[in-house]
């Protein structure tokens, strides 16, 4: 079992930067992949951006060249680092891990992002 704890969600106007954090406990050392993925009311949850163990990333279009995605292996945290934050990128974010076949998430952190 795998236990993922987002935090660093907020209110933030238009052009600025927020930083998500995501701590995993449990069974750690059998996650491969971990990411982040964004639901806004009413519709999909949508990938943002995964790395892998070895570090390697992934990111959806919509945020290339504003939002990074680091992984710290020795405290089991991922960050996505946001910045040029735009109203459309209000959503629930959700952490989320790879371990044995079995997908992991956590309760989601809110980020709200003001015109």
């Amino acid at each position: 079992q795998v236990q993922l704890v987002e935090s660093g969600g907020g209110l933030v106007q238009a052009g600025g930067s927020l930083r998500l954090s995501c701590a995993a406990s449990g069974s750690i050392f059998s996650i491969s992949v971990m990411g982040w993925y964004r639901q806004a009311p009413g519709k999909q949850r949508d990938l943002v951006a995964v790395i892998s163990s070895g570090g390697g990333t992934n990111y959806a279009d919509f945020v290339k060249g504003r939002f990074t995605i680091s992984r710290d292996n020795a405290k089991n945290t991922v960050y996505l680092q946001m910045n040029s934050l735009k109203p459309e990128d209000t959503a629930v974010y959700y952490c989320n891990a790879l371990s044995v076949g079995k997908y992991y998430w956590g309760q989601g952190t809110q980020v709200t992002v003001s015109a």
